[in-house]
């Protein structure tokens, strides 16, 4: 945005990177074509060379998806951003566009099932190094980074018990080993957490959620400096074409609008949840960042403005119980999505998180007992007396 005015994120998610064609359109602009057409041979020779302003195809650019990447870097207070058809496209160019075969990733433990398959299988084939780390294991960290190493991944809030990851102090160590950091910042948004404030070079999000944030459509973002872009993600995601379609583009620019209206709203529900039911005799254990009793609540406090839209708990009847309590919501849905308008709820064990051995679900605290709960927009009250209906049948 230009103008007299440094402008606030919640403005800048409104207006950021709008254009407007000449019949100066309220709403942003849908480009719904795959190609351009050029006045001359010379001209399509020079946009294809890059000589010339413009757009060639929409597989490598778009006006919309121009609009939504300027807003979304706006927003984040990047440099700037590219967007893919899915969260985890997004991941995936981020971790296997930079990496060569001999190169090195470390990565905290605590990921969500697909991004553990990336970094634990597939980077593996490549001849890729990669280690995994608890994400609250400083020594670790230091002992993982004291070798020179090419990226780490984290995410904080993790999937799904919300563990949180000091960003700041892995920034530093990922310095060291010459590393670029990427955190996956999905769990709390640019709203209430700015890792490239707190050391980050890369961020990356799964558009689908509280940015979609309506169940509509899938879309993956990175952001950080124009030049690593350049150099490590363009190639990659022009030649192999996880491209974000225009309309789904469309709809996330107007989902951004209302993201900090929505994520608060989240954010209050959630808490008011997270107190109520914590006392319930059928709980074993309840996480969420905001509440003093998660271990790892003076990380969130310190990186986040609040607790965020999503909690977890363990029932003491185990797998048998969760399963109970799923099946005996009436309004709230059972569903693997989060970051929604309606209240989601799911069994990571057997969902989400299914692919993972048994093992390593261990070594995350993740067993059967598990419900992670990504609380919606309806009434708090309505979505307390479906919650404690069930968890008073168990």
């Amino acid at each position: 945005m230009t103008g007299s005015r440094d402008y606030k994120p919640a403005t800048r998610a409104v207006r950021g990177g709008t254009q407007r064609t000449p019949w100066k359109e309220t709403s942003e602009m849908l480009a719904l074509t795959s190609g351009y057409v050029s006045d001359s041979a010379e001209e399509a020779a020079a946009r294809m060379a890059g000589d010339l302003p413009g757009f060639v195809y929409s597989r490598y650019n778009n006006p919309t998806l121009s609009m939504l990447q300027q807003r979304l870097a706006e927003i984040e207070g990047a440099e700037s951003c590219r967007v893919t058809a899915s969260g985890m496209a997004a991941i995936h160019a981020a971790m296997m566009a930079p990496c060569r075969t001999g190169d090195r990733v470390v990565a905290s433990r605590a990921l969500f099932g697909s991004c553990g398959w990336i970094v634990g299988t597939l980077m593996p084939r490549y001849g890729i190094e990669t280690v995994f780390v608890d994400g609250q294991d400083m020594d670790g960290w230091a002992e993982a980074l004291s070798q020179p190493t090419k990226l780490v991944l984290l995410e904080t809030p993790s999937n799904p018990l919300l563990d949180a990851v000091d960003i700041s102090a892995i920034a530093e160590l990922a310095k060291g080993a010459g590393a670029k950091l990427i955190v996956d910042n999905v769990f709390a948004t640019p709203v209430l957490q700015r890792p490239l404030e707190l050391g980050a070079d890369w961020v990356v999000y799964s558009a689908t959620k509280h940015m979609d944030g309506q169940g509509r459509v899938l879309g993956g973002v990175i952001l950080g400096p124009e030049a690593d872009l350049q150099e490590d993600i363009d190639l990659y995601l022009k030649h192999t074409g996880p491209a974000l379609s225009p309309f789904n583009a469309w709809v996330l620019l107007k989902g951004l609008e209302t993201l900090e209206l929505r994520v608060e709203r989240h954010s209050e529900n959630a808490a008011k949840v997270a107190d109520t039911i914590a006392a319930h005799p059928a709980i074993a254990a309840l996480r969420y960042p905001g509440r003093s009793d998660h271990p790892h609540h003076a990380i969130h406090a310190r990186q986040m403005r609040s607790g965020g839209g999503l909690l977890a708990l363990s029932l003491k009847g185990g797998g048998e119980a969760a399963w109970k309590c799923l099946n005996g919501l009436e309004m709230i849905d059972i569903s693997n999505n989060l970051g929604d308008a309606k209240t989601l709820a799911c069994h990571p064990a057997t969902t989400t998180h299914r692919a993972l051995s048994e093992e390593d679900r261990a070594a995350m605290g993740l067993d059967d007992s598990w419900i992670r709960l990504s609380v919606g927009l309806e009434d708090v009250d309505d979505i307390l007396f479906d919650l404690m209906h069930s968890l008073d049948r168990i």
